[in-house]
């Protein structure tokens, strides 16, 4: 279904954020359709909204309500045009009724001739390539998540954080807000979290076993980092150090 929003802001701290926002400063003055390529949780969403504030958006995977919209808006932003069922179909729609597009999509679809529909692309790098960026990202989440929960935002410490760009700011805006509720977080909610998943995960023979790491992987990798050394770790927790190694290749996929 269409849903008008509103221009939004872009950072723009690293050389290639400042470049795709130029362009897309450009593109806002422009009535030419423009294709924006880069992984999911770049900003391209955010630069499309930038380049036509007003317009409705749509999935591309939406198809008929995408067409209708089409034939009866002046401008519209397509999200996702590799989802799109039928890129020709879309395509003529587009041409028919000269619609103003501004179109999202993954690099790949860079390949399929649509030269003749969008008379600019232009890229948004993987945010592990706009380092700079990521800072300023942060921050940004770490305000969000204090007017969604309250707390304290000043005791907040970002220099804990070793981003997680693994889907982009999709993926450090979820560690961001996760990280902030657990900076506070007392004994009974931590074990209220793990009983909500146990009770949906528990049904299998030897559940005892299979569920131990919850507690032991987060209890060896705090250890490891704070006292730097196994043997050390082990003295800490009173176990054998061949013990405690023996837990580590238990555990390896999560260390």
């Amino acid at each position: 279904m269409a849903v008008v929003v509103d221009a939004t802001s872009f950072i723009t701290a690293s050389e290639s954020s400042k470049e795709a926002f130029k362009t897309a400063s450009l593109l806002k003055t422009l009535t030419v359709n423009s294709l924006i390529l880069g992984d999911d949780g770049v900003g391209k969403r955010s630069l499309a909204r930038y380049i036509l504030p007003d317009a409705p958006v749509l999935e591309a995977s939406d198809f008929d309500e995408l067409l209708k919209t089409l034939e009866s808006s002046h401008k519209v932003i397509i999200l996702n045009l590799h989802s799109a069922p039928n890129l020709q179909t879309l395509i003529d729609t587009i041409k028919k009724n000269g619609t103003h597009v501004v179109a999202t999509a993954k690099a790949s679809l860079q390949d399929e001739p649509l030269e003749e529909i969008f008379s600019v692309n232009f890229s948004i790098p993987p945010l592990s390539e706009r380092m700079e960026d990521v800072d300023f990202l942060i921050q940004r989440f770490a305000s969000e998540a204090y007017k969604l929960f309250g707390g304290s935002l000043d005791s907040f410490d970002k220099e804990k954080i070793v981003p997680d760009l693994s889907r982009n700011a999709n993926s450090l805006r979820r560690q961001v807000m996760v990280t902030y509720l657990l900076q506070d977080i007392e004994d009974k909610e931590l074990m209220d979290i793990i009983e909500g998943y146990l009770s949906i995960q528990l049904g299998s023979n030897n559940d005892y076993k299979k569920f131990l790491y919850l507690y032991e992987v987060p209890l060896i990798k705090a250890g490891l980092k704070k006292f730097k050394s196994q043997l050390q770790l082990a003295d800490k927790l009173g176990l054998n150090r061949n013990t405690l190694r023996k837990k580590i290749a238990d555990n390896k996929e999560y260390l």
